[in-house]
C-alpha cells in the first residue's frame, strides 16, 4: 500500500502547485503581451504563448526537483552527522535538548522528564527536530513536487493565453492584463496562507506588482518593435 503523505508534505506539493501556477501566469503573461504590442496578428501571440508554456513547464518542472532534490540531500546529511554524535557523546545531545527546553522557560523538572522521556523513544528524531528544525521522517518528493509544478505551470499559463486570443483586438492588452492581475491576487494571497505569512496583504501586493512590471516591460519592448 502506497504510503500516505503527510500534512507538511502536502502542503509543499502544495505550494509547488500554486508557485507554479503563478510562475506560468506572469510569464506567459509577459510573453504574449510583449508580442501582442508587436503585432495584431493572433496566430503568432498564440504561438508565442504555447512556445513559453511548453519551455517554462520544462524548466519549473527540472528547478523544483533540483531545488527539493539539494534540500532533502542536506536533511539527509544532517541526520547522519546526528547519527555519529548520538553514537560518540549521548550526554551531550541530551544535555543539549535539556537546555532547549529550559530556553523555553519551561520547570527544569518538567524539562527533564520531558528530554528523557523523548530521548528514550526516539532520540534521533528528536534531537534533529531541536537541532536542525525539520521531521528526518517527513521529506518531501522532488518527484511529487517536480509533477506539481509540471502540471500547474500551464494551467496558469491558460489564463494569459485565453485572454489576449479571445479578447476583442483593440482591447486584447488591457483585458488581459486585468485578467493576470486578478489571477495573481488569488495566486499571492493562496501562496501567504501556505507560507503561514501574517501579512498577507504585502504578499499579494508583492505578487501583483512583479506582474504588472513584468507586463509592462514586455509592452514597452514590444512597442518598440512595432513602431
Amino acid at each position: 500500500m502506497a504510503k500516505q503523505m503527510s500534512l507538511a508534505q502536502k502542503i509543499n506539493v502544495l505550494r509547488a502547485s500554486v508557485m507554479g501556477a503563478n510562475d506560468g501566469i506572469i510569464s506567459v503573461a509577459g510573453i504574449v503581451i510583449g508580442v501582442a504590442a508587436a503585432t495584431a496578428d493572433a496566430y503568432a501571440i498564440l504561438i508565442a504563448g504555447l512556445s513559453g508554456s511548453l519551455a517554462g513547464m520544462i524548466s519549473m518542472c527540472m528547478g523544483e526537483y533540483v531545488s527539493v532534490s539539494t534540500q532533502k540531500d542536506s536533511q539527509q546529511r544532517a541526520i547522519l552527522d546526528e547519527q555519529k554524535r548520538l553514537a560518540d557523546n549521548f550526554q551531550a545531545e541530551f544535555d543539549y535538548v535539556k537546555q532547549k527546553y529550559l530556553a523555553q522557560e519551561i520547570d527544569p523538572a518538567l524539562a527533564q522528564q520531558a528530554t528523557q522521556e523523548l530521548m528514550s523513544n526516539d532520540p534521533l528524531t528528536t534531537v534533529v527536530q531541536e537541532r536542525y528544525g525539520f521531521n528526518p521522517q517527513d521529506f518531501t518528493s522532488p518527484y511529487a513536487a517536480a509533477i506539481a509544478s509540471f502540471i500547474a505551470f500551464p494551467l496558469g499559463s491558460i489564463l494569459p493565453m485565453v485572454a489576449v486570443t479571445m479578447a476583442p483586438p483593440a482591447l486584447r492588452i488591457g483585458v488581459t492584463m486585468v485578467a493576470v492581475l486578478v489571477a495573481l491576487v488569488l495566486t499571492g494571497y493562496l501562496a501567504a496562507v501556505l507560507g503561514d505569512d501574517p501579512a498577507r496583504g504585502k504578499a499579494v501586493l508583492r505578487n501583483v506588482a512583479a506582474g504588472l512590471l513584468t507586463m509592462v516591460v514586455t509592452f514597452v519592448i514590444g512597442q518598440l518593435f512595432h513602431a
